[in-house]
């Protein structure tokens, strides 16, 4: 931890400029803010008159002999220690040289945030609360819908309740259209770019291909 945090106070004092409000005023609904330019904790320092000299002697020489490629590059080896540690690995990861960090960063736009301790969290699958209550009467409504692409979820259901009186309540319209939305959707991309693959759809894509194709539907 002191490790990281000698290597991070230095990149953030000297290196990482920041914005700070300089005022804010109220009128009526609105208010209004205004900030100074973005500087450095440094720049601020040298900057402001009372600031004595031999501290902005030392700022100066300090920040003379600062690499920041070489801060960040020690501070993302420090943060993989400690998150090695807290994972329990036994052995931690030797120092890399600055050349393979600089070489890394070519490609590490391509595995998203490059810092070890900030991993993705695994996105845990939703799944149905309640049994399908359309599950048994699904092939019917399948085939009317395949025969009749422009039937609304009102008119499935006014069907299917003809068909099974008793069985299938008002309160199942809202269920019936998302079902409906996502056929449409299917059906959509098989006008466009042909039959859909047996992989299962995520509703996001499935969402996007029915916008894409809500024209043609219609």
């Amino acid at each position: 931890m002191a490790s990281l945090y000698a290597s991070t106070r230095l990149f953030v004092n000297f290196f990482q400029p920041s914005f700070k409000l300089a005022e804010k005023r109220r009128e009526g609904a609105w208010v209004h803010k205004r900030y100074h330019e973005p500087a450095t904790p440094c720049q601020r320092l040298l900057a402001d008159g009372r600031t004595p000299s031999d501290v902005r002697q030392r700022l100066e020489e300090t920040y003379s002999r600062l690499d920041p490629i070489r801060l960040l590059a020690d501070i993302r080896t420090e943060q993989q220690r400690l998150a090695d540690i807290a994972n329990g690995s036994s052995a931690i990861a030797e120092q890399g040289t600055l050349d393979d960090f600089l070489a890394g960063l070519r490609i590490a736009w391509q595995a998203g945030e490059v810092r070890p301790t900030a991993r993705a969290k695994p996105v845990k699958k939703r799944e149905r609360r309640r049994p399908d209550p359309l599950l048994s009467a699904t092939p019917a409504l399948r085939a009317w819908f395949s025969a009749e692409p422009w039937l609304t979820g009102h008119a499935l259901l006014t069907r299917l309740q003809c068909e099974h009186p008793g069985l299938y309540p008002d309160k199942l319209l809202r269920t019936m259209q998302r079902r409906l939305k996502v056929w449409r959707a299917e059906r959509a991309h098989e006008l466009v770019f042909g039959a859909l693959s047996g992989e299962p759809q995520s509703h996001e894509r499935r969402d996007a291909r029915y916008d894409a194709g809500a024209l043609e539907i219609t």
